[in-house]
């Protein structure tokens, strides 16, 4: 699986340089996102963009973040769902129209993209990307035309069919959006003289900030001059927080929702081996996306953690590596065995998921060949069975192992002496959140929106319902202080 993306917004109270929080902010989240990074900054008078294909060291230098000139600004991290790897979909994405200007940083994916960008080149709109963040972008400036910013934005709303978390320049104002279900994470900060918003809490935390709170579904933050309105859009009966942030995506130490990922880890562990009990003499992850799972697994059996596997951190990703003999190559760069820790050793092998299968059975060879006596592989994730259409770039449901062998199947695809996946019911139930508020969709095949050709499990919002009074609160860095 690929990350998905990963959006800051910075707004100080005075001249403030917004550019170099931002940089040190996208840093804290480059796991979301390694094909792109980009900045856009505004100085009250001017908009500023700089953006380039690579990590966020590779894109920006230090003369680059000195020229970028602005109080307030947004950033943004990317892995293409929608849109391909090139630079003309690096964001922020910039629009100017006879008002002014609008920078957009998206995270997420829409399920209708291809329609409202049909319905937009009929009225005349014209596309330089194939992103749907620039639907996004000329729906609202086609809404700005005739109403005012909330109005727009709310508006807007009524078209987007599918996961978006926002951070937007209308000019100089920071502007904030999260869907109605909440499906990517979106959390509020308070930093010296100013406020930030960022997909993950560490964003936050690496600004020496303080964590206030995450962003309600369906809600629109404005921040200007050292304060923000807070304005309830629209108000869902259920959310649909992504599962697979508290999986794989979010770092350990970030908190979406209300849970810190890492405890809600450390849970899922220990679920697995209630469901799952083996007897072994270590229990070894593999790093580092296993890791947590396995302290879990470790503390609730009482059998002994010990690594078998040693990571390579300078080493690209298996999945963005052509060809296969690149990618086994890759596998063998990456991970390297520590032999006396597992030889003649019967371990569990413990993984965050198994998507395709061709990773795990060649970590398991790996392991065989370093004298290891029997490999039980436990995955912290359930069978993953259907593809994700709300920003998750991951195989297709014909790739997909799961959907089509069952749990022995796969079992002997990659070579394991034992398979256990953890239930949906003992993830959710791990996770601390309920089952009505959560996407499971790759898990179960019962989407939160309307796919064409899939099922929908949920009550779609309804039109009307984006048209009750706005609710409005005001905040100041004076009263939060």
């Amino acid at each position: 699986m690929h990350e998905e993306c990963g959006i800051i917004g910075v707004s100080f109270k005075d001249e403030a340089p917004a550019a170099l929080s931002i940089y040190y902010a996208l840093y804290a989240l480059q796991h979301r996102g390694q094909e792109s990074a980009g900045i856009t900054v505004h100085d009250g008078t001017r908009v500023q963009t700089l953006k380039g294909m690579g990590l966020v060291p590779d894109v920006f230098n230090k003369a680059d973040i000195q020229k970028l000139k602005g109080y307030v600004g947004i950033g943004h991290v990317r892995y293409s769902t929608t849109g391909g790897s090139k630079i003309e979909n690096c964001q922020p994405l910039l629009v100017s129209f006879k008002s002014g200007t609008i920078a957009i940083a998206h995270n997420g994916n829409l399920v209708n993209s291809k329609e409202l960008r049909s319905e937009l080149e009929k009225e005349g709109r014209i596309f330089l990307s194939d992103s749907d963040t620039e639907v996004i972008a000329h729906l609202l400036v086609k809404e700005l035309m005739h109403n005012e910013l909330p109005d727009a934005v709310r508006e807007m709303m009524k078209r987007l069919v599918g996961s978006y978390s926002l951070a937007i320049l209308v000019d100089n104002r920071l502007v904030i959006v999260r869907d109605p279900l909440g499906v990517k994470p979106l959390c509020l900060g308070r930093i010296d003289n100013g406020f930030v918003v960022a997909s993950e809490s560490v964003a936050i935390d690496i600004l020496n900030g303080e964590f206030m709170r995450d962003i309600v579904p369906g809600e629109m933050l404005i921040f200007s001059n050292g304060s923000f309105e807070s304005h309830e859009l629209v108000k869902s009966k259920n959310y649909a927080h992504c599962v697979f942030e508290y999986i794989y995506f979010a770092r350990p130490d970030s908190v979406i929702d209300g849970q810190l990922v890492y405890d809600a880890r450390l849970r899922i562990g220990k679920a697995l081996f209630e469901e799952h009990p083996v007897k072994a003499d270590i229990i070894s992850p593999v790093p580092d996306s296993g890791i947590t799972y396995a302290i879990g697994f470790s503390k609730r059996s009482g059998i002994d953690y010990m690594e078998g596997l040693m990571k390579n951190r300078y080493i690209g990703r298996t999945f963005i590596m052509p060809g296969q003999d690149m990618r086994e190559t890759a596998v063998r760069l990456k991970l390297n065995t520590i032999k006396p820790n597992i030889e003649g050793k019967s371990i569990v092998l413990i993984d965050d998921s198994i998507v395709r299968g061709t990773t795990s059975r060649r970590i398991i060879d790996l392991i065989r060949k370093a004298g290891t006596r029997e490999v039980h592989m436990r995955v912290a994730s359930p069978p993953i069975i259907s593809p994700c259409y709300l920003g998750i770039d991951m195989a297709t449901r014909e790739e997909l192992v799961a959907a089509h062998k069952a749990v022995k199947g796969v079992e002997a695809l990659i070579n394991a002496d034992s398979l256990g996946y953890l239930s949906i019911e003992g993830l959710v139930k791990a996770i601390g959140i309920p089952m009505d508020d959560l996407c499971v969709g790759c898990l179960s095949g019962i989407y939160p929106v309307e796919i064409p050709g899939e099922k929908c499990g949920r009550r779609q919002l309804k039109l009307s319902e984006f048209d009750e009074p706005l609710k409005k609160e005001e905040i100041s860095l004076v009263q939060q202080t």
